[in-house]
């Protein structure tokens, strides 16, 4: 039997908790400003934008984190010395827990901004603050209390769909069942939740939402808020995935000013992926969302504004007077001196009619720990060929008793690589079958029950509750339609001679517009060559801004 894993706040409590020298809390006093708190004081509230990092110099807070049912635990008490603060305070978003001073405290607080001066500005103190304020977050994804609560019943399409996007936005939450739990039932009873407009969530702050979208929830929760309408930008970037953050990161590091969107949660299908081993400098593999979640508090620590989730609806065409326009979808604008187009592609579906029917509940276009969860000791199937199907499938074949892997051409190597098609040879429980195509789906009440496939001239069924899909993607560039940027015959974005004479690499038909990655026609659909173009668009973003700006008439 497996041993327990260690809490990590006991593990690596020394990291997570650090108490600054009386020398290193001079070193960074010109960051801050005094502030004196009174005995009861609330230094920050749950669902409340943080007022940045704090350093206790005299006095003790305690750090409660409630869990939205009423029951509170305590987290620490901090005493003179100690850093408060967890990752949100990069941004200010909302704090995830209540600061309250137990004792008459005098502190310095420094604001989102001068804590990412300090991060930059003393090297090794900072890596130690920034340590501290990552392992903080985990600790809270880790006991699995706090943040919002999800009620309803589990394996529920809305409620796989809400635990994916905080999973992904890097969110502790609860989910409760309330056939099972009673603190759930009590809940549904007092707001007279009628079984049909489950799930509820239970936000933070008080607010109690009906099967929220991801961005009215991400707004009670304080993740995004509205946007300076008369700010202007340097880069605006389209697509949070590793081509979008990579772009970020840098354009950040190097001074400009960067708003980063994306319409669902940081890190794309990269992040979605149970293992990348072939990614350079991880020679044991990293799961995909450990290395987005990486480049997005990075992105982050350079001053990067990320508005995610938002979604962008349009870019507006070039008026001529040398500035880019994004339209959202809630109806605000965005004005950039450049745009980069990162917005990567959407996942391909089954071409079959009832397809609609399962989505979510039981076919599901990723596969992690909430997904796993569900299917624990089941029959799975899985369909798709690339490097994605494969890390799934390896995946899945530790948390399931087989997984049937489909796939409609005649080998795995001709689109997977050669590591993992080896591996997936080696698993007992895996069963692949060349030459299938599934063409119909059976069950009642979003509930799958079989599916229909051929392979070869056979017609086959096979029993099963669960089905995944790898079948590739399509661009996301429906956005772009009249904007200037001219697309492919297969919709991905045109750059460089292809798109207009004279242009750079990875600069569209349009001025002033990039594009990088998946969503650029002829990329290499690879993290390391996503994260490459990013890096590259911004020396052209560089170029770009150091022109004349256009005469205005």
């Amino acid at each position: 039997m497996d041993a327990p894993t260690p809490d990590i706040r006991e593990s690596r409590r020394h990291q997570m908790f650090p108490l600054l020298e009386p020398r290193e809390i001079e070193r960074l006093r010109r960051f801050s400003e005094p502030r004196a708190y009174a005995a009861g004081e609330a230094l920050a509230r749950v669902g409340e934008p943080g007022h940045g990092m704090t350093v206790i110099l005299s006095g003790e807070v305690e750090i409660t984190q409630p869990d939205g049912m009423g029951h509170v635990t305590l987290v620490t008490t901090h005493g003179p010395g100690a850093i408060m603060g967890e990752l949100a305070q990069l941004s200010g978003a909302a704090s995830l827990v209540d600061a309250t001073a137990k004792t008459p405290v005098e502190a310095l607080v420094f604001s989102p901004e001068k804590l990412r001066a300090v991060l930059v500005a003393e090297a090794e103190l900072g890596e130690r603050i920034m340590r501290a304020l990552i392992l903080r977050r985990v600790g809270l994804l880790e006991s699995n209390a706090g943040g919002p609560v999800i009620v309803g019943p589990a394996g529920n399409g809305d409620v796989l769909r809400l635990q994916t996007f905080l999973r992904r936005a890097g969110q502790p939450h609860q989910s409760l069942d309330p056939t099972e739990d009673s603190c759930a039932r009590t809940l549904v009873e007092r707001f007279d939740i009628a079984p049909g407009q489950l799930p509820i969530v239970l936000c933070p702050n008080g607010e109690l939402l009906r099967n929220p979208s991801e961005d009215q929830l991400a707004r009670c929760m304080g993740l995004v808020g509205p946007l300076d309408p008369e700010r202007t930008y340097d880069v605006a970037i389209v697509g949070a995935g590793p081509a979008g953050l990579a772009a970020a990161v840098y354009a950040g590091s190097e001074g400009l000013s960067v708003l980063a969107l994306d319409c669902r949660a940081f890190g794309g299908q990269a992040g979605a992926s149970a293992r990348i081993e072939n990614y350079l400098g991880f020679p044991t593999g990293i799961s995909g969302m450990a290395l987005m979640a990486r480049a997005f508090n990075q992105a982050q620590k350079f001053g990067v504004q990320m508005a995610i989730p938002d979604e962008v609806a349009g870019l507006a065409p070039d008026d001529g007077a040398g500035l880019c326009r994004l339209r959202l979808a809630n109806g605000e604008t965005v004005r950039s001196r450049t745009v980069v187009v990162a917005s990567g592609a959407s996942y391909r579906r089954l071409d079959v009619d009832n397809l609609a029917e399962f989505e979510g509940a039981s076919v599901h276009y990723w596969a992690s720990p909430v997904e796993t969860r569900l299917c624990a000791g089941q029959e799975v199937a899985l369909v798709g060929a690339g490097n994605s199907a494969g890390q799934a499938v390896v995946y899945l074949a530790d948390q399931v008793a087989k997984v049937t892997l489909l796939v409609r051409g005649s080998s795995l190597e001709a689109s997977m690589s050669r590591y993992l098609v080896d591996r997936i040879r080696s698993l007992e429980n895996v069963e692949v079958l060349l030459g299938a195509s599934v063409c119909g789906l059976e069950g009642r009440d979003g509930v799958l029950e079989a599916i229909r496939y051929t392979c070869g001239d056979e017609a086959c069924r096979l029993a099963i509750r669960r089905l995944f899909l790898f079948i590739g993607a399509s661009p996301n560039t429906d956005w772009l339609k009249d904007s200037g940027v001219t697309l492919d015959p297969k919709g991905f974005v045109l750059t460089g001679a292809e798109a207009a004479p004279g242009r750079g690499l990875l600069e569209t038909a349009r001025p002033g517009v990039f594009a990088i990655g998946d969503v650029r026609s002829g990329s290499v659909k690879r993290v390391a060559a996503s994260v490459g173009e990013g890096a590259q668009a911004v020396a052209a973003i560089h170029a770009f801004l150091a022109q004349p700006a256009p005469a205005t008439v």
